[in-house]
């Protein structure tokens, strides 16, 4: 994705907030290689993995609402409880959605998706498969919701009125071509089309675009709805936590006021300099990175590094200081 790492290059030249450590990057580097700190394996113990299409189609409806996972400030977090034990955030949803499919919901049938009403896609993710009535509750209710539901929505009508109603179809246009497979979903779909404005210039991020084409690669494991001939032009995915985990990392470094903001949750505007600045040095950061291990002998891509950092971040340690909160679709 040339134009998503060019501009994202030219933000972290002029960045005046966010700024990258050089040495903090060569360290982490060198850990990665001495640790053998090895790609996570796709886990199916959260996603559905079944025959080819119904897979390609679930991960299309998970990577549309695949956003925004933190409580308002006074509100609980989202929880579902999944094989007895609670499970929150991007997993709640993968297991969410896996459960549904488990329980016959028919959520990769396009026409479902264009009929979802808010009642279904609330049920969709709070009680399928014996799951407990307190997701129910406005404290444990996802944000956005009204957002998700035009999401699908507008997913199962474009699926229908240019794709056979086929999510693989859509997959099957873009020849192969992870760039292109990104670029169809940003052309067809508004809600995948995840650009920015800085100084004047558009900036472009694509992450939920991207982490599709990344997910079909791990769930298929580069084979089959897997296989793209160009998956190395994927960059990192520009969230809120991989640059949590690059700060803590001492990566990326925040300047006073910014950090300020970060820490005490103080919310930052979609498409501000600040937040631009954020994600647009981490897909840097990331890249260099990869140019880093690439010298000293590791051939790694940029989306297996972003599904390192993104595992690290996980963990608590990774959790002292809070991520940039910013209320949004794009992730």
């Amino acid at each position: 994705m040339w134009e998503v790492l060019e501009t994202a290059r030219c933000v972290a030249k002029e960045s005046r907030q966010v700024r990258i450590n050089s040495q903090a990057l060569v360290h982490f580097s060198r850990k990665v290689l001495a640790d053998r700190i090895e790609v996570p394996r796709w886990d199916c113990h959260f996603h559905f993995c079944g025959s080819g299409e119904d897979t390609v189609s679930y991960l299309l409806v998970l990577d549309s609402i695949n956003f925004c996972f933190w409580p308002m400030p006074g509100k609980a977090k989202w929880k579902i409880e999944h094989e007895s034990r609670d499970v929150s955030g991007y997993y709640a949803l993968a297991a969410s959605l896996k459960q549904a499919v488990g329980s016959g919901v028919p959520i990769t049938n396009a026409e479902h998706l264009a009929a979802l009403t808010f009642g279904g896609l609330k049920q969709l993710l709070g009680e399928q498969a014996g799951q407990q009535k307190r997701a129910h509750s406005p404290q444990l209710q996802l944000q956005l919701m009204e957002r998700r539901l035009q999401i699908l929505n507008e997913l199962g009508q474009v699926l229908l009125d240019e794709f056979d109603g086929q999510a693989f179809k859509l997959v099957e246009t873009a020849k192969k071509s992870a760039a292109e497979l990104v670029r169809l979903l940003a052309e067809k779909l508004p809600s995948f089309r995840d650009v920015a404005q800085y100084m004047g210039h558009e900036v472009f991020f694509f992450k939920r675009a991207q982490i599709f084409a990344g997910d079909l690669y791990g769930a298929f494991d580069g084979k089959d709805w897997g296989s793209f001939d160009d998956i190395h032009k994927l960059t990192a995915f520009a969230d809120y936590k991989l640059p949590q985990v690059l700060r803590h990392l001492g990566i990326l470094h925040y300047v006073q006021t910014l950090a300020q903001k970060v820490d005490q949750k103080v919310f930052l505007e979609a498409g501000s300099a600040e937040e631009v600045e954020i994600r647009a040095n981490t897909i840097w950061a990331v890249e260099l990175i990869r140019r880093e291990l690439e010298r000293m002998g590791k051939e790694l891509r940029a989306f297996e590094i972003d599904w390192i950092l993104w595992n690290l971040g996980q963990d608590s340690e990774f959790r002292a200081r809070p991520y940039h909160r910013t209320l949004t679709i794009f992730y």
